[in-house]
């Protein structure tokens, strides 16, 4: 396997003409190649400034989780620091988490950031929203979101081979003289999203969320999200 490493979009996006498979941490992928075969052209990121931008306001794609600090909103913050082992988190890079990976632990977070993606294509690059992102899986360059008054995010204890622990995270943004709230959980391997207007009352704000698609969440697990999103608010 060759492996190149761009110094600049542009070089990136003559890998990508060529054939080039990315590679970040290969967290997700090496034991895969090591049964299946190698790819004969491989590229990482690790070089591009663009895909290694860390502010309050944007991260980049290749941007190992173990950096992401303080700067960023604690939603995210908090999510990259509950993935895996030190060691994975040594590895482990955002765009691997978030297009590559199937349990996409950063997800709500993004969600609740409201976060636009740019994605890194043969013939350029461009902004697209996170649907478009999980569903294609193009290489993400970075994440930009809206500053958000505050943030949080909770994760369930999970056990080795289980299903996926619930994931809930939360943020709150200023909007037009007042405040909106939203919740993104990942319940299994779904990961369901809604946003209402804070009115002031907890449980009024609550039962308004529901109604958005956080209503199809288990009664379980809506339960959890209660807890969470009320203490969020108090």
């Amino acid at each position: 396997m060759l492996l190149r490493l761009p110094a600049s979009v542009s070089e990136a996006r003559e890998c990508l003409a060529e054939g080039a498979v990315l590679i970040g941490g290969a967290t997700l992928v090496w034991a895969t190649w090591q049964r299946d075969g190698f790819p004969a052209l491989a590229m990482s990121l690790r070089d591009v400034p663009e895909a290694n931008v860390l502010e309050p306001t944007s991260v980049g794609g290749a941007v190992v989780l173990q950096r992401i600090d303080d700067r960023v909103p604690d939603a995210l913050r908090l999510a990259a620091a509950r993935v895996g082992t030190g060691a994975v988190r040594r590895s482990a890079t955002v765009g691997g988490n978030i297009v590559g990976s199937t349990l996409r632990c950063l997800l709500p977070a993004a969600l609740v950031l409201d976060a636009r993606a740019t994605v890194l294509e043969p013939d350029g690059v461009r902004e697209t929203d996170l649907a478009e992102v999980v569903a294609k899986r193009p290489v993400l360059l970075s994440l930009r979101w809206r500053e958000p008054v505050t943030s949080a995010f909770f994760k369930l204890a999970g056990a080795a081979g289980a299903e996926p622990p619930l994931v809930i995270a939360s943020a709150v943004h200023a909007e037009d003289g007042g405040s909106r709230l939203c919740v993104a959980v990942r319940d299994g391997y779904d990961v369901l999203d809604g946003s209402t207007t804070c009115t002031g009352d907890t449980e009024e704000t609550l039962q308004a969320l529901r109604v958005t698609a956080l209503g199809d969440l288990s009664p379980a697990a809506w339960d959890i999200v209660h807890s969470h999103v009320a203490a969020s608010l108090a």
